[in-house]
């Protein structure tokens, strides 16, 4: 049984992003650490690098300039991409709601788009982060009409008579039922309830009725003149619904490797409570089960996991701005980049023999401005204009040179400087499971004892280092 200190690490590493130092120092009561995680944030904003005004200007100027001279607006707008990924980052790190931010970036690999318009990812972003803890039939239906899914899904050319599948075919599959609770026909029929769903050049969701299908549809044993928001009435119904959502909600927050009996509970109180995503998440953080053994260290943490709770222990000021992205690049998780509409496929996918050097070499690379000799990942996806794979000369800026990051050690050091046992305390912040002995002689031996300041930081780095850091 973990001890109160014990099950916040284990909270904070699940439904946050890690615990700082200050709130190691702080935070002893697990049952007001779990009130604080659901209160509602008193500062939510909006996440903007750019107006679609100047996205359509800059789009207007490209229309009228010979190919080689557009790199630079190209550049211009990829750059604003990179800007709100880096805030976003930021607020994971910094922003006092925490879970809202974890669950925003579960929706993102849920309802995972790309988009060719920096201000479309800005209202994806938008939705995600504001309904993350809300109802999930709420969410559905913004997500169902924002540009950003409609452009990647190809549903702004789904006319009557030409219907395209794309949509449809994924709201099932990926979104909500999943596969085997549908059939082709299904697909072929939510494709016409969807005909005329798009957008105008405000970015605003547009019904065109002139090219919608108003004829009778046969949907999952239902039979109307269905729109797209019938469609999503109909899937809400079905209990398969509540269980999809709930399994890969369970399998994000708890184990790969899902209770059945328990996942169905949650699922029939999701279900009962019109998808409260907010009451789905307490039942699974206040439950004892949460804080068993067998779910303690039991998920490898995603790239994105791992540089923002890095961050939270040590906060890190990178001098250039592109070195978060060359990060999240090579470790295979770039927001606002999925690989495809499926997401990231997550645990033991986020680890190869070359990553995992890369993930345990990374603290001496950030800590101790040591040089990269890291190629990234090939195989990252890439979109037009907006995408975000490093070009050739990009990696070169980064390979053999350094992140130039400048950390922010006083906390740390103020903190475990009156400790009598350092490294037995650092390991107990930072580990979600005691060490092996090999590993606690590796740090005894590596750790420089010239002063205590040395000594707490190369701790630090060392705990940081080890495989079993990259578990939570």
């Amino acid at each position: 049984m973990l001890n109160e200190r014990d099950k916040i690490k284990h909270l904070y590493s699940r439904a946050g992003f890690g615990l700082s130092v200050n709130d190691w120092q702080t935070k002893s009561d697990w049952k007001k650490s779990l009130d604080v995680l659901f209160k509602s944030p008193s500062n939510y904003h909006s996440l903007q690098t750019i107006s679609l005004a100047e996205v359509e200007a800059t789009k207007a100027k490209m229309r009228t300039m010979r190919k080689e001279d557009v790199k630079d607006l190209k550049k211009f707008l990829k750059q604003n991409v990179s800007e709100l990924n880096n805030l976003w980052l930021q607020e994971m790190i910094d922003g006092e709601a925490q879970l809202q931010e974890k669950m925003a970036l579960f929706w993102h690999g849920h309802f995972a788009c790309r988009s060719l318009n920096p201000y479309f990812d800005q209202q994806y972003l938008d939705i995600i982060r504001k309904n993350s803890l809300g109802n999930f039939s709420v969410l559905l239906n913004e997500i169902s009409k924002t540009p950003a899914m409609l452009q990647f899904l190809n549903n702004q050319q789904n006319k009557k008579d030409h219907p395209n599948e794309n949509f449809a075919r994924e709201l099932m599959e990926l979104f909500t039922i999943g596969r085997g609770n549908y059939t082709e026909q299904d697909v072929k029929e939510a494709a016409r309830a969807f005909t005329g769903y798009g957008f105008d050049k405000t970015g605003e969701f547009k019904f065109r009725i002139q090219q919608h299908d108003f004829g009778t549809k046969i949907f999952l044993g239902k039979s109307g003149s269905f729109t797209g928001d019938d469609i999503l009435q109909i899937i809400l119904k079905k209990n398969e619904c509540a269980y999809f959502i709930t399994k890969k909600i369970y399998r994000f927050f708890v184990n790969d490797n899902p209770d059945e009996t328990i996942v169905k509970q949650l699922a029939k109180h999701f279900y009962e409570s019109n998808y409260d995503i907010k009451g789905l998440l307490k039942e699974i953080f206040s439950s004892d089960w949460f804080y068993d053994e067998m779910n303690i260290a039991a998920k490898i943490k995603s790239p994105i996991e791992l540089l923002v709770g890095l961050s939270r222990i040590i906060p890190i000021d990178f001098e250039n701005e592109q070195s978060p992205l060359f990060i999240q690049r090579s470790l295979g998780q770039v927001l606002l980049n999925p690989p495809n509409v499926a997401g990231w496929p997550g645990g033991r996918n986020w680890i190869d023999s070359s990553s995992l050097l890369f993930r345990m070499r990374l603290p001496q690379v950030i800590y101790y401005d040591e040089e990269l000799d890291f190629s990234p990942k090939e195989d990252m996806p890439e979109q037009g204009m907006m995408r975000l794979k490093m070009t050739d000369e990009f990696i070169k800026r980064f390979v053999q040179k350094k992140l130039a990051a400048k950390p922010d050690w006083m906390k740390a050091l103020q903190y475990f400087s009156s400790s009598a046992n350092i490294m037995d305390d650092i390991v107990k912040m930072l580990l979600a499971k005691p060490c092996a002995a090999s590993a606690r002689k590796c740090i005894q031996n590596n750790r420089d004892t010239s002063s205590k300041e040395s000594e707490i930081k190369s701790v630090m780095i060392e705990v940081m280092s080890l495989p079993d850091y990259q578990l939570c």
